[in-house]
């Protein structure tokens, strides 16, 4: 081909292909509900003549752009009216939509949250979502609204039984979650030792669990991200609800400061069940308090601010000489900016507290300890084209670790005030994120985090022989603390260990015949916290310690495969999931070990590995007057620690024993069966009525597998570790709730909602002690259960 007709052609070429990409334009906005502003995340915006769409981001934000042309452009979002409108998009056009509630006389909750249904075409996957007001129809114990209490109903998540603090996902430890509350780290998410969770479910706008296939923004724990965003305000009008129950009120009020360009939320919890227990000559406390609050300002369209909020505190009393106050405290300013209408971005300054306080009058000393950290972090998300979106960003966090510190609460106590050697880290790390549809059945999402860890100096740092803390004797098999050599002083300037890893993420979807999808994912996850616990379940009284030179972070590999079905055009769908992870430098303790109060907490810890492997199903009927969902797991949870290799001896290898013989054993959060059956039926206008079925294998504990006799007392001693179990727990939960008809000349609207909790009062092992009985002298074990049945009454209001 002459060279003059090859450039001709190339001209062409090129000249089409800007004529093509001239003629693509970008159609963006913000989706808000229309009484009140609130933006609505993840509403859909489908066009359907080239089967095409997109959703909103976590402030509402869309973006797609498409060739020059007509369309027909749907939005729609669950519990909302849908919008169908024509678009001529000639040129780049900005579109705002207003959403109106669907008029339903039973509707709780003015926004409504994430949509529930399934996502066939999304490459994510291992992702749970639950609405306002789903939360607040499932029965819970003394009637209280709960985040924790209604994931825990799902598959793959678990908790240590009632009233235990924190939860358990896919057969992971509960600090291995990372949960954000408008993307504030919250250290512990219960209130009262675990009866409640920290979450308002009146001030929560989205609500999202990954178990897995977790996108490269979130890191820095190993088993899931909680990620929990706050409604923004009214700026409409001034809106106030709250609730009344047996142990516990709440109220939040909202408005505008600006209107429609600027609000407020104000809303707080507190429990006053300890105020009837002097009627019973009792003389202590137990109670709860928080407070949430947010502002918003819209300084133009391409400009937004937030100043977000939350504190909460516990105290238990026992008759003023044992005094425990507890809580959190958490505060972020946003950015919100908009570049173009293709590129969105948001700046976070945020601060975060958690305050472990005790005050122990009988001795004579206060002790408080704690974590803080603050982090900046800055994203954006850009919106190349209908088929292909990048996510990416930067972050740094500085953590403060407290340990403990003690004072004397009195002159004449005779203790010393004495504060332990505090920890300093920061944790850096950069993303990117892609989401592709390759086709119009394979989609896909991938992405890399690069992470680094800094340990830095301190006030004093324990110097080891053979730079080992903890020591192995081979005449007794036990390992015990090792002992200092020397005591070095490194200044915080100074670096102790640093730690980089690269955590690669992906996941795909390939759907076929419109109702069908296959799915699957592979998640490199880091972890450089770690909580210093050796309980079932964690207390307020754990602490926080960050990897070094003797603690390494923890790395894990996890992969999912599921096949995901809509049935009867999405009113039913079916989930099922398969996963396996692998975790590296899981921490474990040695027998005896003492963690309270620890200067050199590596003396008592050794690096193991765990894994958890497991099948969920989830079965939803999403439509009708009855809805609902069946959800199981079968899963194996175990971690192990092997001996460590010291070195050689006369030719042969001298090989430690580890923990449990290094053999693979129970975690304490492993449950075979995990069953849970939920369902809400609206029996009228007036009445609806909600159930829940739980039945679990009993969690693994220690039983003694024999006794004997020391200087006249019977002492027990156990075998291998987590070798029995809890009997099975199971119970079933009901609740109806009565809306009174809906006068209009009244502004107050309400309802009562009245609940039973262990409706048949199963008495479920909460431990099981072995004791001598005084009479025979015969060892008998003793059951302890938290709760047998509970009925309970709320009302709730709003105006």
């Amino acid at each position: 081909m002459p060279r003059h007709l090859l450039a001709l052609l190339l001209a062409l070429f090129g000249h089409f292909f800007v004529l093509q990409a001239q003629q693509r334009y970008t159609l963006s906005g913000t989706i808000s509900e229309a009484t009140s502003n609130e933006t609505l995340i993840g509403v859909t915006v489908a066009i359907s003549e080239l089967k095409t769409g997109t959703t909103t981001n976590e402030y509402g934000f869309y973006s797609i752009t498409l060739p020059k042309g007509q369309y027909q452009v749907i939005v729609s979002y669950l519990g909302f009216q849908e919008v169908i409108e024509t678009i001529n998009l000639d040129q780049n056009r900005k579109q705002d939509f207003n959403l109106f509630e669907k008029a339903e006389e039973l509707e709780e909750v003015v926004v409504t949250e994430d949509v529930e249904r399934l996502d066939i075409r999304k490459p994510q996957m291992s992702v749970t979502t639950l609405t306002a007001k789903t939360i607040k129809q499932v029965p819970v114990v003394l009637g209280e609204a709960d985040v924790i209490k209604s994931l825990v109903l799902l598959p793959g998540v678990t908790n240590a039984g009632e009233a235990s603090s924190g939860f358990n996902v896919r057969g992971g430890a509960a600090d291995q979650n990372l949960i954000l509350l408008d993307e504030a780290t919250v250290f512990n998410s219960s209130h009262l030792f675990g009866f409640f969770s920290v979450f308002n479910p009146d001030a929560i706008k989205d609500v999202k669990l990954f178990k897995g296939g977790i996108p490269a923004r979130y890191g820095g724990r190993v088993s899931s991200v909680l990620d929990i965003f706050q409604k923004e305000g009214n700026s409409k009008d001034l809106k106030v609800n709250g609730g009344i129950g047996a142990v516990a009120s709440r109220l939040l009020v909202e408005g505008p400061i600006q209107k429609d360009r600027a609000a407020f939320l104000i809303g707080g919890r507190a429990s006053y069940a300890h105020l009837f227990l002097p009627l019973f000559d009792i003389n202590s406390k137990a109670y709860f308090y928080d407070l949430n609050a947010k502002i918003n300002h819209r300084i133009n369209e391409n400009n937004n601010i937030f100043l977000s909020g939350y504190f909460g505190r516990d105290l238990f009393n026992v008759n003023e000489r044992f005094v425990n106050v507890y809580g959190n405290a958490v505060g972020n300013l946003r950015w919100n900016h908009l570049f173009s209408d293709k590129l969105f971005s948001n700046l976070s300054l945020i601060y975060s507290d958690y305050y472990y306080g005790l005050e122990l009058d009988f001795v004579g000393f206060e002790w408080d300890s704690g974590i803080r950290n603050f982090n900046i972090k800055y994203d954006l998300k850009h919106y190349l084209n209908d088929k292909f979106q990048l996510n990416y960003g930067v972050n740094g966090i500085y953590y403060v670790f407290n340990p403990g510190k003690i004072v004397p609460n009195s002159p004449d106590s005779g203790i010393l005030e004495e504060q332990l050697t505090k920890k300093y880290a920061n944790e850096n790390a950069v993303y990117i994120d892609v989401e592709q549809k390759i086709t119009n059945n394979l989609s896909i999402q991938y992405g890399l985090r690069a992470s680094q860890f800094n340990r830095f100096g301190q006030d004093e740092f324990y110097v080891y022989e053979n730079n080992n803390p903890v020591e192995f004797d081979p005449f007794t098999l036990t390992y015990r603390e090792g002992e200092a050599i020397d005591t070095i002083s490194p200044g915080r300037g100074e670096t102790l260990k640093t730690f980089f890893n690269l955590e690669p993420r992906i996941s795909m979807s390939y759907s076929f015949k419109e109702k069908n999808s296959i799915k699957a994912s592979y998640t490199r996850l880091a972890q450089y916290l770690h909580l210093l616990s050796n309980t079932n379940s964690p207390t307020p009284l754990d602490v926080w310690t960050p990897s070094g030179p003797f603690v390494k972070p923890q790395l894990l590999d996890q992969y999912a495969v599921g096949y995901f079905r809509n049935i009867k055009n999405g009113e039913y769908s079916l989930e099922t999931e398969a996963f396996y992870k692998d975790i590296q430098n899981r921490i474990d303790y040695i027998d005896g070990a003492n963690l309270i109060a620890n200067k050199a907490i590596e003396r008592v810890i050794l690096n193991g590995e765990a894994r958890a492997y497991g099948l969920e199903v989830l079965f939803r009927k999403n439509e009708g007057r009855f809805k609902g969902w069946l959800a199981y797991t079968l899963s194996k949870s175990e971690q192990r620690t092997p001996g460590r290799e010291l070195g050689f001896d006369s030719g042969r290898s001298n090989l430690e024993t580890g923990i449990n013989f290094g053999d693979w054993y129970n975690t304490p959060y492993d449950k075979t069966h995990d069953l849970s059956l939920y369902g809400s039926f609206d029996l009228n206008e007036k009445w609806n009525i909600n159930a829940n079925f739980v039945y679990q294998t009993g969690q693994p504990t220690n039983y003694p597998i024999g006794q004997f006799e020391f200087e006249g007392v019977n002492v027990p001693y156990y075998g291998l570790r987590n070798k029995e179990r809890l009997p099975d727990y199971h119970r079933l939960d009901i609740s109806a709730t009565l809306t009174p008809k809906r006068n209009s000349r009244k502004k107050i609207q309400s309802e009562w909602v009245f609940s039973i909790y262990n409706a048949y009062s199963r008495k479920n092992a909460a431990s099981i002690n072995f004791r001598e009985n005084e009479d025979t002298g015969r060892n008998e074990a003793v059951r302890t259960a938290i709760f047998g049945i509970v009925p309970s009454v709320t009302y709730n209001f709003k105006f």
